[in-house]
C-alpha cells in the first residue's frame, strides 16, 4: 500500500480509494444480509439503508484522506493516500448532504411508512407524514429561535440559513453521540475483561436468563391475544367487517390460524367477541395490523436472544467441564449455524488450549488496550479547550512536525481511521444496549423494517458529529486546512455560541462514563422506580447470594431445564406458515424432569410448570377495567409495616423456648405433679392444663375465682 502512494500522481491514490470503497460496499451488503433476507426485502428499504451504512463508512475513510491531502509530508516514501482538492470537495459534498437528507427526511418518513399498517401506499404515506409532523414542528420551532439569532448576528442571507441548519444538526447529533460514546467507552473494555473468566461469564448468563425468559413469555402471550382477536374478527361476516373482508383474510393468513386450533387454555372472564369493536373501521384494522407485525417481530427477537443465550451458556459450561479431561468438544453444530461454525479444524485438545488459555488472556489484553484507548479519548475531550497540545490522539496521528506545522503520513491515516472506528463502535454498541427505543432491535435474518430504518438513521446521524469531533483533537493548524472544516466546521464556529458549544460540551462525556463505571443506572432505577433500561452488569455480578427475583440460581435451573427439555419447533413452524422461514427453535422443560424425586424447585415464571396459568396482557387489562374499585398501591410506610407484620407473624418459636416448660416444674405444694406438667407442655397453648383442688385461687373462694 505504501508503494502505491509513492508516486506524486493522484491516480494510485484514486485507485486505492475506489478499491477501498468497493470493499466497504461488500461489507455493508454482508451486514444487510445478516440482518435482512435480501431476496424478500423490498427495494425501498434496501437502497436507503445501504446508503445510510455505506456513506458513514466512506466518511471514516474520507477523513484520513482529507488530513493527508492537506497536511501531507514532503517525503514521498511516507506520503499517504491523497486526492486533489476538487475531488475532495465533491466527495465531501455528496457524503455530507446525502447523509443529512437521509437522516432528517428520507429514513424517518420511510420508517413510519413501513410501520403504518395500512394497505394502500397513499394511506401509508399520509400516516407517515402525520406521525413525523410533530417532530418536524418541534425541530422547525427550535430552528426559528436559532434563525433569529443568526439573522441578528450576521444579517439575513443564505449563508446564515445554511449555517443555522448545519449547526443545529451537528449540535443535536453531538449531544446524542457524546452520551452513547461515553457509555460504550466503558462497556466495551469491561465486557472483554469480565468475559475472560469463564465462571463469571456463565454466572452473568444465568443472571440474565430469568428476565429474558419472562420477556419472551410475555411476547408469546401478547401475540396469542392478537391472534385470538384476528380469529374472532374473521368470524364476523356481516356489518362493517364485510367491507374489509380481504384485509381481514390477509391478517388471518399472516397469523396462519388453523380451523382446528384448540381454544386457549387461559380462562377468560368475558366473551372473546367483546374485544372486537361494534363498527370495524380502517383505522382499527391498521392499528391491529401494526400491533400484529410488532408482536411477531418481538416474538422472533426474544426467541432468537433466548436461543443465543442457551447456546452461549451450553458452550461456556462445556469449557468449564473440560478442565478435568483437557479435551473440549461442543458437539454437533445446529442446522442454522454458519459455515465457519460447522467447520472443524481443531482437535479437542487444541480447542481446549484455545478456549481455556489463549482466548481468556487475549480478552484481558484486548480489554486493557481498549481501556487505555478509552482513557486517551476521554482525556482528549477534557483538555481539548484548555490544553489542546496535551492531546494524546494528536501525537498518535501526526508523526511529522516541521516547526508548528504537522504532517500526516500513511501510518497516521491508519491510526486516525482506527480511532474513528472505535469511537463510532462505542456509540453504536450503546444503541443496542440502551433499551429505550420502543422495542426496536436487530434480529438475525428477521429484523423489522421499521427497526432497520431506525438503526440505519442512527448510524448516519452519529457518524458526522463523531468524525468532526475527532478532527478537533488535532492541532488547529492541521484541521482548519481540511475540506471537512470548510464544509462543516466553519458553520459550527460561525458564532461564539457554536464555537464554545463545540469545545465545552464534550466535557460532559464524564456523565455517562461515571454512570456506567459505578453502576448509577441501577441505583437511580431502584431509588425512583424508573430509569434508562440498561442491563446493569454490576448489579447482576454482585448478586452473589443467588436468591430473589431473577437470581443466577433461578437462571441456572431454567437453563438446565431448557437444554434438557422437549422441542416444540414443529408448533412454532406451523404458526409461521408452510412457506415462511422457520423461526428459531423454542424449547420447554420436559415433564419427566420435574416429576423426579429431588428435582429442583421450578422457576416461578416458567410456562412449563404452570401451563400458562397466568393471564395474558389483554386479560389482565380487562380484569383491571372490570373492577369497580381498583386497589390503590400502598405507600412506602404502609408496605414497610406490612412486611414487618408478616415477618413477625411467621417467626417460629425456637426449640430452646419450646423445651423450657419441660425443665421448669411447679412445686408440690401447688399440687402440680409431673404427669400434669408433662401433659400440659405436650398439649401446648391449645389445651389448657386441668385445674386441681390445690389451686392457689381456691384459698380465696370455692371455684377458683377471687372473692373479696
Amino acid at each position: 500500500m505504501i508503494h502505491i502512494a509513492t508516486s506524486s500522481s493522484p491516480v494510485p491514490s484514486i485507485v486505492f480509494a475506489l478499491i477501498a470503497l468497493f470493499l466497504l460496499s461488500i461489507v455493508v451488503l454482508l451486514i444487510l444480509r445478516y440482518y435482512l433476507p435480501l431476496r424478500t426485502t423490498p427495494a425501498y428499504l434496501l437502497v436507503p439503508v445501504f446508503f445510510a451504512l455505506w456513506l458513514p463508512a466512506s466518511i471514516v475513510l474520507l477523513v484520513p484522506i482529507d488530513l493527508a491531502s492537506n497536511a501531507s509530508t514532503e517525503d514521498e516514501a511516507t506520503k499517504g493516500i491523497w486526492l486533489p482538492a476538487r475531488a475532495l470537495l465533491v466527495s465531501w459534498r455528496i457524503s455530507y448532504w446525502l447523509t443529512f437528507v437521509l437522516t432528517w427526511f428520507i429514513l424517518p418518513i420511510l420508517a413510519e411508512y413501513s410501520d403504518a399498517g395500512y394497505r394502500e401506499p397513499k394511506d401509508r404515506i399520509m400516516y407517515s407524514l402525520r406521525s413525523n409532523a410533530q417532530y418536524y414542528i418541534l425541530v422547525f420551532g427550535s430552528g426559528i429561535v436559532g434563525l433569529v439569532y443568526f439573522f441578528i448576528s450576521y444579517g439575513p442571507s443564505f449563508v446564515s440559513l445554511k449555517g443555522l441548519i448545519m449547526a443545529l444538526a451537528y449540535c443535536w447529533g453531538l449531544v446524542l453521540a457524546i452520551y452513547l460514546m461515553g457509555h460504550g467507552l466503558v462497556a466495551i473494555p469491561r465486557a472483554l475483561i469480565r468475559g475472560a473468566s469463564t465462571s463469571k461469564r456463565l454466572r452473568l448468563l444465568q443472571s440474565k436468563a430469568p428476565r429474558l425468559y419472562e420477556k419472551m413469555e410475555d411476547a408469546l402471550l401478547n401475540l396469542e391475544d392478537l391472534e385470538v382477536q384476528v380469529s374472532e374478527l374473521n368470524k364476523r361476516k356481516t356489518g362493517s367487517a364485510r367491507d374489509f373482508q380481504d384485509w381481514i383474510e390477509e391478517l388471518s393468513d399472516m397469523c396462519n390460524i388453523p380451523e382446528s386450533r384448540p381454544r386457549s387454555v387461559i380462562p377468560r372472564p368475558d366473551n372473546d367477541s367483546r374485544i372486537i369493536p361494534t363498527v370495524v373501521t380502517e383505522k382499527y384494522l391498521a392499528d391491529l395490523t401494526r400491533q400484529l407485525i410488532r408482536a411477531r417481530h418481538a416474538k422472533s427477537r426474544y426467541i432468537d436472544e433466548w436461543n443465543y443465550l442457551l447456546q452461549d451458556a451450553s458452550k461456556t459450561q462445556a469449557i468449564l467441564d473440560s478442565a478435568a479431561s483437557k479435551k473440549l468438544d461442543f458437539g454437533a453444530s445446529a442446522p442454522s449455524s454458519s459455515f465457519f461454525s460447522k467447520l472443524t479444524i481443531l482437535t479437542p485438545y487444541t480447542r481446549y488450549l484455545l478456549y481455556c488459555h489463549f482466548i481468556p488472556y487475549f480478552r484481558v489484553f484486548l480489554g486493557g488496550f481498549l481501556a487505555l484507548a478509552s482513557v486517551c479519548i476521554i482525556w482528549s475531550e477534557l483538555i481539548k479547550a484548555a490544553l489542546p497540545s496535551l492531546s494524546v490522539i494528536r501525537f498518535t496521528v501526526v508523526h511529522h512536525w516541521t516547526g508548528e506545522n504537522g504532517r500526516v503520513g500513511f501510518a497516521g491515516q491508519v491510526i486516525a481511521a482506527l480511532w474513528i472506528l472505535y469511537m463510532c463502535a462505542a456509540a453504536l454498541l450503546s444503541i443496542t444496549e440502551v433499551k429505550v427505543w420502543r422495542g426496536r432491535a436487530l434480529v438475525r435474518r428477521n429484523t423489522a423494517h421499521e427497526s432497520a430504518f431506525w438503526y440505519a438513521g442512527q448510524v448516519a446521524r452519529l457518524s458526522v458529529p463523531l468524525s468532526y469531533n475527532f478532527v478537533t483533537f488535532l492541532s488547529p493548524m492541521i484541521y482548519k486546512k481540511t475540506t471537512f472544516y470548510h464544509i462543516l466546521g466553519q458553520y459550527v464556529n460561525l458564532t461564539p455560541l457554536g464555537k464554545w458549544f463545540d469545545y465545552l460540551f464534550p466535557i460532559f462525556v464524564l456523565l455517562p462514563v461515571l454512570a456506567t463505571l459505578f453502576g448509577l443506572y441501577g441505583r437511580v432505577k431502584r431509588l425512583f422506580g424508573f430509569g434508562v433500561d440498561i442491563v446493569d452488569e454490576d448489579e447482576e455480578a454482585e448478586n452473589l447470594s443467588g436468591y430473589g427475583t431473577g437470581s443466577w440460581r433461578e437462571g441456572r435451573d431454567l437453563i438446565e431445564r431448557e437444554l434438557h427439555g422437549t422441542s416444540i419447533s414443529a408448533a412454532a413452524s406451523s404458526r409461521t406458515g408452510a412457506g415462511a422461514r422457520a423461526t428459531p427453535i423454542l424449547t420447554v422443560p420436559g415433564s419427566s424432569r420435574s416429576e423426579r424425586p429431588g428435582a429442583r424447585t421450578p422457576f416461578a415464571t416458567s410456562p412449563s410448570y404452570h401451563d400458562y396459568d397466568r393471564p395474558t396482557a389483554a386479560a389482565r387489562s380487562r380484569n383491571t377495567r372490570a373492577e369497580a374499585e381498583p386497589e390503590e398501591d400502598d405507600n412506602f410506610f404502609t408496605s414497610l409495616s406490612h412486611r414487618f407484620k408478616n415477618t413477625i407473624d411467621t417467626i417460629d418459636a425456637p426449640k430452646w423456648l419450646q423445651d423450657l416448660g419441660d425443665g421448669l416444674k411447679k412445686p408440690k405444694w401447688l399440687g402440680e405433679d409431673n404427669e400434669a406438667s408433662g401433659s400440659a407442655s405436650a398439649s401446648g397453648s391449645a389445651n389448657r392444663p386441668r385445674r386441681t383442688d390445690s389451686d392457689i385461687r381456691r384459698w380465696f373462694g370455692g371455684e377458683g375465682r377471687i372473692r373479696l
